[in-house]
């Protein structure tokens, strides 16, 4: 009766999913391990054979290889979160903020990599989610690439790209800036890729308006901007700029580098408010990425200043969020990733992850396990304290602040990948 009874209540776990997302305390997709310390994804069977497969064949045969890709991905998410905000991103909620109460996320993914020749392919993405508005599909990456005589690769159409070092404040991140007042939305963008030497040079064109939704283009809603790379084996440089109107004029500079089995980033920023005021302003960071006991223990830590102020920029949609817009927080910032991984059964990862900002913190230790191929378990016990920000954002729907919440959540996914090639 008792193992029956944890079964059943394991199902209603598996069932429930609620996100703390408004408040930035979990301002982090849960698989901020894998984006900040390179974890290896868990690979299905599928995904092991393709592997396994692809590493028969030459890495020029595979390119020139004409056919089809198809790759079909589930996930069923849910947990309980008896937490401060009443907000559920598959639109559903309860009368009680802290509450045990369910709630549940299925998705599904079909993506079609078409590689029509040796220089042309399209590659798109149809996802399906349940709940969300019907009929419950919604169009996912829809781009294609282009080899111009091996001197200049072209990417055009909806996809998200992304610039900068940093995996705490992504203010580098150029092309994910939004106005105060103007479209938001997913990244339509032509992009052309030129090599040069030991670096490259990348030229973009995006606009966020709503094509999908039938919307056309303006000039004034597309900005335009650059940047070239510098790659030598000591040092890794970035610089690049992007102006679009009604926004500030931004350029900024990077360098990462490995020192004493450290790797250490910097990055710079100025921005000039051409729009309005005509001022410049700055913002900058330092941070370090560091393995110790046999790769065991990792550790990130960064300090940023934003002298931009509160400047907005777009989040795309991920497993466990909506799309929208999200302020860097202005003067200093700083942030520490802590990850252990443990062996045995359910490959346990312990993590704590600190942010400061606004005169507050926000804390969020928490551990992963992977007990089965296809499932791992989270519990997570965000914390936020201090007079700012992260803590009059713990706030439940009554507008009662809170120290603590708990998140507890199950994800299981996979997927399966076919191909075609003539």
């Amino acid at each position: 009766m008792k193992k029956l009874f944890f079964v059943f209540l394991l199902f209603l776990i598996s069932l429930s999913f609620a996100l703390v997302q408004e408040s930035d305390l979990l301002d982090i997709d849960m698989n901020f391990l894998d984006s900040i310390f390179d974890e290896p994804a868990q690979q299905t069977e599928a995904q092991e054979k393709d592997t396994q497969e692809e590493e028969t064949v030459s890495i020029v045969q595979s390119l020139r290889r004409r056919g089809l890709e198809f790759d079909f991905s589930y996930v069923f998410r849910g947990a309980v979160n008896p937490g401060w905000i009443d907000f559920y991103p598959w639109e559903q909620s309860s009368g009680d903020n802290f509450t045990w109460a369910p709630a549940l996320n299925m998705g599904s993914s079909l993506g079609i990599n078409a590689r029509i020749s040796e220089v042309f392919r399209v590659q798109s993405a149809v996802n399906f989610s349940i709940p969300g508005d019907f009929p419950y599909i919604s169009l996912g990456d829809f781009f294609f690439d282009y080899n111009f005589l091996d001197r200049v690769f072209i990417r055009a159409g909806k996809v998200e790209q992304g610039w900068g070092v940093s995996p705490n404040f992504g203010f580098t991140n150029l092309l994910s800036r939004v106005p105060d007042n103007g479209p938001s939305g997913p990244s339509y963008l032509a992009r052309f890729d030129i090599p040069i030497g030991i670096g490259g040079l990348q030229l973009i064109a995006q606009t966020r308006s709503n094509i999908a939704g039938g919307d056309i283009p303006e000039l004034d809603k597309t900005g335009f901007g650059g940047k070239y790379n510098l790659a030598f084996k000591w040092a890794d440089f970035n610089m690049g700029a992007f102006y679009q109107k009604n926004m500030s004029t931004r350029a900024f500079f990077s360098v990462k580098t490995t020192l004493w089995d450290f790797e250490i980033y910097n990055e710079w920023l100025t921005a000039f408010n051409t729009h309005t005021d005509k001022a410049a302003s700055f913002a900058f960071n330092a941070g370090f990425l560091r393995s110790f006991f046999d790769n065991k223990f990792d550790v990130n830590a960064e300090f940023f200043y934003n002298g931009e102020g509160r400047a907005n920029f777009y989040k795309p949609d991920t497993q466990y969020e909506l799309y929208g817009s999200t302020p860097f927080l202005g003067g200093f910032n700083a942030a520490v990733n802590l990850l252990y991984r443990f062996d045995g059964w359910g490959s346990p990862r312990l993590f704590a992850r600190f942010l400061y900002g606004d005169d507050s913190f926000s804390i969020v230790p928490g551990i992963r396990i992977t007990p089965f191929q296809n499932l791992e378990i989270y519990l997570a016990l965000p914390i936020a304290f201090g007079n700012g920000h992260y803590r009059t954002a713990a706030a439940d729907v009554r507008g009662d602040i809170k120290p603590f919440s708990i998140l507890l959540y199950v994800t299981l996914k996979g997927d399966v990948r076919a191909s075609y090639y003539y």
